[in-house]
């Protein structure tokens, strides 16, 4: 009945589907979920995917790609490499690319400095715990 209340009031679509639609949302994302019940209800546990996750789908590398090199037309070597590396995994850190790139965390500041002035690149949130975000201007 409570539910039923809920439901006449469009305060929950329908009952009973919630924990399905988590599990396929998290299962299209790629992100790993874990179910756990308790004498009191059930546990949700969510888990970020790990800095140096591959991609798996190759369909989605391929937009990724895709992505990346039209936003890239002007840009030199280094920031498209950037682009392309935050694009695939958008927690990578400074240092991470510098590694990766080649080039020192100095340059990789440069080089980001320069995508944001192009409106290619936005931070969102904090240094630590924050992520990039990649601006599609098409």
């Amino acid at each position: 009945m409570i539910a039923n209340a809920f439901y006449l009031t469009s305060d929950i679509e329908r009952w009973g589907s919630g924990l399905k639609r988590i599990y396929d949302a998290c299962k299209e994302a790629d992100v790993k979920v874990e179910f756990e019940n308790l004498k009191t209800g059930f546990l949700v546990t969510f888990y970020r995917p790990s800095i140096n996750q591959k991609v798996k789908n190759k369909k989605k590398t391929q937009l990724v790609e895709g992505l990346v090199e039209r936003l890239v037309e002007k840009l030199v070597e280094s920031q498209k490499k950037i682009l392309l590396f935050m694009k695939n995994n958008p927690f990578i850190s400074k240092q991470s690319l510098a590694k990766k790139i080649g080039i020192s965390t100095t340059a990789i500041d440069k080089n980001i400095v320069a995508l944001k002035k192009k409106g290619l690149l936005r931070r969102i949130g904090p240094d630590k715990g924050g992520h990039w975000e990649i601006i599609d201007k098409k």
